[in-house]
């Protein structure tokens, strides 16, 4: 057999950093070695895996068609070596991505109840909005993610995970918190909405949930997180559209109230995604079955 697993993981971190510079100093070898490494993977398989476009490398399409497989192979393999280690073996490390409402409000909480149980796992997190993670997952840089939107990436596996209530809120001195069981749709579509930035998952589930009711969402101002939006709704620049959880501490403390709208009970779906050529393995699916639960106990609360 011509190929190496040393010879993919070169790959994929060339893939990954454009360059066999920084894919050296990501696995701690020479550039030389890198190159070496990399020029006999592509001599082995008699194609060329990258376009030379100035110093970057970037993948073609035969590069394309042999990253999953190579992610495959190193994903089985690390599999292999985490069956004779220990559960918490020292070092051990999962890449987890959350979308931003998730990541803020939700993934904090889990970890910490996981790793009560598994005090040696190390977890990085990788907080963006929807669209952003998605891409994580299919171009590999995360084991797995929870997000609060649609996935439409063919790469990935998606499983939903819990629902979610949304609650329309404003500031207590707001005109329309006056209102009560006379608030109309054609009041809610006059207002001024405070929503998050296009490609938010939050964003595409207030739309979908509001838009066959009120037909036009006019925005007064775009944020990049919901922490941004409920204060600002706090400060009377708008109403929003925002997961319970997000605005409870709020609403506690009375400087959010929840409109009493016209509208049904508004919820939208989590989901958990990775990618299908990943492995899962025995420790990922540990983290990810807590998840399950951790979601179960929540809905029943």
């Amino acid at each position: 057999m011509k190929l190496t697993l040393r010879q993919l993981q070169i790959f994929l971190a060339v893939a990954q950093s454009g360059s066999t510079t920084a894919a050296a100093e990501t696995l701690a070898l020479s550039q030389s070695a890198a190159s070496a490494a990399l020029n006999e993977l592509e001599s082995a398989l008699d194609v060329q895996l990258f376009d030379r476009v100035g110093k970057r490398l970037m993948l073609n399409d035969n590069g394309r068609l042999l990253l999953p497989q190579a992610q495959h192979m190193l994903d089985a393999a690390a599999t292999i070596e985490q069956q004779f280690l220990a559960p918490d073996h020292a070092g051990a490390q999962l890449h987890i991505g959350a979308s931003t409402t998730i990541g803020s409000y939700m993934l904090p909480q889990m970890i910490a109840g996981y790793r009560r149980d598994h005090p040696q796992l190390r977890v990085r997190a990788l907080v963006a909005n929807t669209a952003d993670i998605v891409a994580a997952v299919s171009n590999f840089e995360v084991d797995a993610a929870l997000i609060e939107g649609p996935c439409h990436a063919g790469d990935v596996l998606v499983e939903p995970w819990m629902t979610d209530e949304l609650i329309v809120v404003a500031s207590p001195q707001h005109p329309l918190a006056t209102e009560g069981k006379k608030l109309t749709l054609k009041k809610l579509s006059q207002a001024d909405w405070l929503l998050r930035e296009a490609g938010s998952g939050t964003r595409e589930a207030v739309e979908h949930a509001l838009l066959p009711y009120l037909h036009h969402l006019p925005s007064a101002c775009e944020f990049g997180n919901s922490e941004a939006i409920k204060r600002a709704t706090a400060e009377g620049m708008g109403i929003s559209c925002l997961s319970r959880a997000v605005v409870q501490d709020l609403l506690e403390s009375g400087r959010l109230i929840e409109l009493t709208t016209p509208l049904p009970v508004l919820r939208r779906h989590f989901y958990m995604v990775r990618n299908k050529h990943r492995v899962l393995s025995v420790r990922l699916a540990s983290l990810l079955e807590f998840f399950r639960s951790w979601a179960q106990q929540h809905e029943q609360q």
